[in-house]
């Protein structure tokens, strides 16, 4: 299913575990007061943990480090509080709930979460809730800071040039890459086979016979599986139009839903709960395969394409893409590709699906590949491609012809940390600040916080 979420690393499940399992006998010892906000000695020694747990570097003794970052976030969460910044509750509902679904996926059920965590799974939510709120909170107050800052071709020319040589950035290999994509049609009676099953399963469970969730576990080809098909609360915009439209008028609990096609597959749903404008179900996802023939067949109608293309001239990749391509997102834009990640159309190798990098590693600009057999990263199936190298940018230092919205992008951030760094210093100095002996010796990198 495309949840349309980014869920977090395992490596913050185990620091929350370190959060919630985390020693009880630790002194409420005041380190720092911030205004009327004190920083216990506690909350430094859990998130010391915490960065262990997740393996990050530390840059500094990490008993000067961390206070100081989070008296840091509550100067940023004062400043939120005094401009009154709200962040949406369903946005955070929407990211708890994904959170919680991986650690429910990782672990098996809910009940194991609690265990995992030795904590109420009510208090779980609320600790993740209150870490994402503060976040987005603290992120709207340095948006605000910044969201003025203006940077002109000769602020990013003079900035390139003040750059010492060892801190030019070294750009690695990079292409631009266009896309000519086929989904070789599914046989009426593998899609029949499908249908079947899933009416099957339906029948089963209208009749008492089985669970659903039993079901999803022995059946289905969707992640959720493992979890008996559960999903997790969502909203409406986290799922796929055809799903969402079946899922959120669903109302009885023990009845299935009709069956459903989507751009993944074929499913079948259950209503497990609603929560205002959000949903949690069952699903159980069927995948209709590609015979072997029909990708056969595929290639060699590609083949044929590349022969009219490089051999007979009969017309460009261009126009293939126009009246050929299956690929919605580039068969409109003469099938260039563009990075996801960087917003740009050139890809690092490792950026690209790996069949598409092997395709295009030993071709050079203008060249077409030899149609292959890819699997789709979106929806799990197997399609056939061929694509053309636009362009090869050797890896080099980074110049300003080549690489000016990478410059321009560190120009930005240094700008960014200045505006936001002398805003702190002014900020240090307006707040009453008192750190306690025994956590005063240190090298901070804000100015003002010893009196």
């Amino acid at each position: 299913m495309n949840k349309k979420s980014i869920l977090a690393g395992l490596g913050l499940c185990v620091a929350a575990a370190l959060w919630a399992a985390g020693p009880s006998n630790v002194i409420e010892e005041v380190a720092w007061m911030v205004g009327d906000e004190p920083i216990y000695k506690s909350e430094i020694e859990q998130a010391y943990q915490e960065l262990l747990s997740d393996r990050t570097p530390i840059q500094g003794d990490p008993y000067c480090v961390i206070p100081e970052q989070i008296a840091v976030e509550r100067l940023f969460l004062h400043q939120a509080d005094l401009d009154t910044i709200e962040v949406a509750e369903s946005m955070v509902q929407m990211q708890v709930d994904a959170q919680l679904n991986f650690l429910i996926n990782n672990l098996g059920s809910r009940e194991k979460v609690e265990q995992y965590f030795r904590k109420p799974f009510n208090d779980i939510r609320e600790y993740y809730a209150t870490n994402i709120r503060n976040r987005s909170r603290v992120q709207q107050v340095r948006n605000s800071l910044t969201k003025n800052l203006k940077v002109t071709p000769g602020d990013v020319r003079r900035y390139y040039q003040s750059l010492p040589a060892d801190s030019v950035p070294f750009v690695p290999l990079q292409v631009e890459v266009q896309l000519l994509s086929l989904n070789p049609l599914i046989p009426r009676q593998e899609i029949d086979d499908v249908k079947a099953r899933l009416r099957d399963y339906s029948d089963r469970v209208n009749r008492g016979e089985s669970e659903f969730s039993t079901l999803a576990i022995l059946y289905s080809e969707d992640g959720s599986n493992i979890r008996g098909g559960e999903l997790g609360f969502m909203g409406r915009g986290q799922l796929v139009p055809e799903f969402a439209a079946v899922a959120f008028n669903l109302n009885d609990p023990k009845k299935v839903s009709k069956i459903v096609e989507t751009e993944y597959g074929f499913h079948i749903i259950q209503l497990i709960e609603k929560r205002g404008d959000r949903i949690n179900v069952r699903h159980i996802l069927l995948k209709p395969k590609v015979s072997d023939k029909d990708l056969t067949d595929a290639v060699a109608r590609l083949d044929s394409v590349r022969a009219d293309i490089v051999d007979h001239k009969k017309f460009t990749f261009e126009d293939a893409v126009l009246h050929i391509s299956q690929d919605k997102d580039t068969r409109l834009s003469n099938g260039v590709m563009v990075n996801s990640n960087t917003g740009t159309t050139r890809f690092q190798m490792s950026e690209l699906p790996q069949e598409i990098a092997r395709a295009v590693a030993g071709l050079q600009p203008g060249e077409l590949s030899q149609p292959f057999i890819m699997r789709d990263p979106k929806r799990d199936r197997d399609m056939v491609a061929m694509v053309r190298l636009t362009a090869r940018h050797d890896a080099h230092s980074a110049n300003l012809s080549d690489d000016y919205q990478t410059i321009k992008d560190m120009y930005e951030q240094a700008r960014s940390r200045e505006i936001v760094d002398k805003w702190l210093e002014k900020k240090i100095k307006e707040t009453y600040v008192r750190i306690e002996d025994g956590w005063r010796g240190c090298e901070f990198t804000h100015q003002g916080w010893l009196r």
